[in-house]
């Protein structure tokens, strides 16, 4: 059952932080059909590939992940806009849920794939989806979290160059917790101080360095948390043999 649970998570994850555009998340948030039906479409077609088989099974699967992914990717948006971050959490928990459940109610789905006999992929699926849910998916949470304190944002040097390095930042925390060795965040916590946080607050007490710190902490639990959920499941998988044995 587990290996079912890491396959659909995968897909769910390339669907919503690899294969959706800022333009279709848009024109899904307005219940425009097209948008909503393609995304469906890319759902059901990363589940069909990890899940390859010819059985009644892929079809229940297939039908109870587009449906229960439409219904609640259209209940979001009917979410209040002036809580995003909120709307986001609490749709990615339903969608984790629904994956649970339909992990539990058909759980040889993975037994029956093409791909089964190769005991390592579901390691490597959850990898991609952890490592894809640690810097991109956070990222949008961050973001979230940081619009009610956009009138206090530093200025950008380089364009985009804040989304970078939070990307960058989450990436580095996502491998040094899978090597084994999370005391290294510390000194990544230590470097960012001494280039980041110098820059905004020559002047005191200032909120744009208020505003680095509260955005650094929350790319910094995101990932964290992200990373400990990845290993967390992989401690279920057959071992890939490249990673540290969780205690």
């Amino acid at each position: 059952m587990i290996e079912t649970f890491a396959a659909l998570v995968f897909a769910h994850a390339f669907t919503d932080f690899a294969f959706q555009s800022s333009g279709m998340a848009a024109k899904k948030a307005g219940r425009d059909e097209a948008a909503l039906a393609a995304h469906i479409a890319i759902l059901t077609g990363l589940t069909l590939l990890a899940g390859l088989q010819l059985s009644w099974t892929l079809i229940g699967v297939l039908a109870l992940v587009a449906l229960s992914h439409l219904v609640i990717d259209v209940a979001k948006s009917f979410a209040p806009r002036e809580h995003p971050l909120a709307a986001f959490l609490g749709d990615q928990a339903a969608h984790l849920a629904a994956t649970a459940l339909i992990a539990t109610a058909f759980p040889t789905f993975w037994a029956n794939a093409l791909w089964a006999s190769l005991s390592w992929l579901p390691g490597v699926l959850t990898l991609a989806s952890g490592l894809l849910i640690t810097t991109r998916a956070g990222g949008f949470a961050v973001g979230m979290l940081m619009v009610r304190y956009e009138e206090d944002a530093p200025p950008e040097g380089l364009p985009q160059g804040g989304r970078m390095i939070g990307l960058l930042e989450r990436g580095l925390i996502f491998l040094l917790v899978l090597a084994g060795q999370p005391s290294g965040i510390g000194f990544l916590i230590a470097a960012k101080s001494i280039l980041r946080f110098e820059a905004v607050s020559k002047d005191g007490a200032n909120p744009k360095s208020e505003y680095v710190i509260i955005g650094t902490l929350a790319s910094f639990g995101w990932a964290l948390a992200a990373s400990y959920a990845t290993l967390a499941l992989l401690g279920h998988l057959p071992p890939l043999g490249i990673l540290p044995v969780p205690d």
